[in-house]
């Protein structure tokens, strides 16, 4: 049965839905869009994501967006019994609830403070940047006396913020110096299955359009 994966490579969260089916050991049928020529506004992609978002991913018709939504879909459907999702219900509580912390608070206020000094040319905000600042100080009190975000094993709420962390990479916001965050960090490098293929060549070039935007 068909895996196609719409995305943009260096979206952080196409690069998340990535990391997630590489520690599925999936190999979607990756399907690049050119949203500079408008790709994502084309009927037929419309059609399967009315938002025109990336990732979009159509597992044997089946249209799904959102990178949580994805990566957790995959996981319950060709990850039964691995620890990326767990089945018990406290533990996947807790993944749902990281993964809700990154799109509503982590990834969000990062989006808030460096997308529009990227795309809109505008100046540093600096009560966006404390609001960034605060996000990592509770990333870095969920780390505290534990490997992952999540307990002691990788889990796609790892892969999830670790998408979103390493875009910080590209701005001036610096979360190695919390002590937690830098260790998860080099651990989650080190151990995310396929990490530099299904997110440092990514990241890379995210870093390298952020630098020529904001050149101009």
């Amino acid at each position: 049965m068909p895996l196609d994966l719409y995305y943009v490579p260096g979206s952080a969260p196409c690069r998340a839905v990535l990391l997630a089916a590489r520690a599925l050991n999936l190999s979607p049928n990756l399907k690049l869009v050119d949203l500079h020529h408008g790709e994502h506004l084309k009927p037929e992609y419309i059609k399967l994501n009315p938002q025109h978002t990336v990732p979009t991913m159509v597992d044997d018709g089946f249209a799904l967006w959102e990178s949580r939504a994805i990566i957790t879909y995959l996981a319950n459907k060709y990850g039964k019994g691995s620890s990326l999702y767990p089945e018990e219900p406290r533990a996947r509580a807790l993944v749902d609830q990281r993964l809700n912390f990154d799109i509503g608070t982590l990834y969000q206020r990062f989006s808030d403070y460096f997308y529009p000094q990227v795309f809109g040319g505008a100046p540093a905000d600096k009560d966006k940047l404390a609001k960034v600042e605060e996000a990592l100080k509770y990333l870095d009190t969920f780390l505290e006396g534990q490997k992952y975000v999540a307990g002691p094993n990788l889990t796609l709420a790892d892969l999830s913020i670790m998408a979103s962390v390493s875009s910080m990479e590209a701005s001036d916001i610096n979360f190695l110096k919390y002590n937690n965050i830098k260790r998860w960090y080099e651990t989650v490098k080190a151990t995310a299955p396929g990490y530099e293929e299904a997110n440092g060549k990514g990241l890379q070039a995210f870093i390298d359009l952020c630098k020529n935007m904001m050149k101009k």
